[in-house]
């Protein structure tokens, strides 16, 4: 074998690890918690450099070391599912004692990096990490309709976790962070389930949209979108932010809520769900710029 036929294997096999760590999912993640940190620092102060690239690379690191992990154990089910079927960890370009080695990797120099920005931080990224792989994609995630629910819980971690990295504290707005992600994951991972139904019913993945149909999903999503939008203003109602924020806010989260009573008439919903999905993904777009202003101005 040629040294450049070596080279290339050797790029596909960094390339296939690196997508084993589900990068998207894993920056969204941690985004959060660089904007729950800059959140913090415009109300109390206290920047520090190093704290704040500990954080990041932690962070990063330790959802990194989740999602391998995650796609470890979900082998059999992303083997049925058409957007699942090539990922590295079914393919088996990632092995099995790669993604655990790469697994444990990450999460050692992570949760070191978590370490150093304060046992409060470390702690809930522990959370974070045992609620993801063990409670929803072990358990919830191939038992329940609810798994979803017990996945945002994981997916609310990390802006906490950037904001007590500050403030050293779960107060109010540790709480209303939380309830923000917490209520922002449900229309979004519902719509995700409506245009994914049939894939997910053939997987045996007992989602929202499989056990109880489409409409009566769109109709939970309403409901969840309704708490999202209250959770965000909550954050000026209760002195953190500004009116910028508010309006900002208020704004988009209005054209969500429209966009969602559309879904109550019961049509076109894998259309609508499409729909619903980018603009929650403008939602949190938004959320990461608008929220560290909204503390600092």
């Amino acid at each position: 074998m040629g040294f450049a036929v070596k080279i290339e294997l050797m790029r596909e096999k960094i390339k296939a690890y690196y997508a084993a760590t589900k990068p998207r999912v894993t920056y969204a993640n941690a985004l959060t918690a660089l904007t729950g940190y800059l959140f913090a620092v415009g109300l109390f102060g206290g920047f520090d450099i190093l704290d704040f690239v500990a954080l990041s690379i932690g962070m990063t690191l330790i959802i990194a070391s989740a999602c391998v992990l995650n796609n470890l154990l979900d082998r059999d089910i992303d083997s049925k599912m058409k957007r699942t079927e090539t990922r590295p960890t079914v393919t088996g370009i990632v092995t099995v004692r790669g993604a655990l080695m790469l697994t444990a990797a990450l999460g050692v120099i992570g949760f070191a990096l978590l370490a150093y920005t304060g046992l409060a931080v470390l702690l809930l990224g522990a959370f974070g990490y045992l609620t993801y792989v063990l409670f929803y994609g072990v358990l919830a995630k191939r038992l329940s309709i609810h798994g979803t629910l017990v996945g945002a819980v994981s997916g609310a971690v990390p802006i906490v976790a950037g904001y007590v990295a500050i403030s050293g504290q779960i107060d109010v707005a540790a709480a209303i962070l939380f309830l923000i992600l917490f209520f922002w994951q449900e229309p979004e991972f519902y719509s995700i389930s409506i245009f994914r139904r049939r894939e997910y019913k053939e997987a045996g993945v007992p989602v929202i949209s499989v056990v109880r149909g489409s409409e009566n999903t769109a109709q939970q999503i309403f409901v969840y979108l309704l708490l999202y939008v209250a959770s965000t203003l909550a954050l000026t109602a209760f002195g953190y932010t500004n009116w910028l924020y508010f309006v900002i806010m208020a704004l988009a989260g209005a054209y969500w809520i429209w966009l969602a009573a559309q879904g109550l008439n019961g049509k076109d919903l894998e259309k609508w769900a499409r729909r619903m999905f980018h603009a929650g993904m403008l939602n949190m777009l938004l959320i990461c710029i608008v929220l560290p202003l909204g503390s600092l101005l």
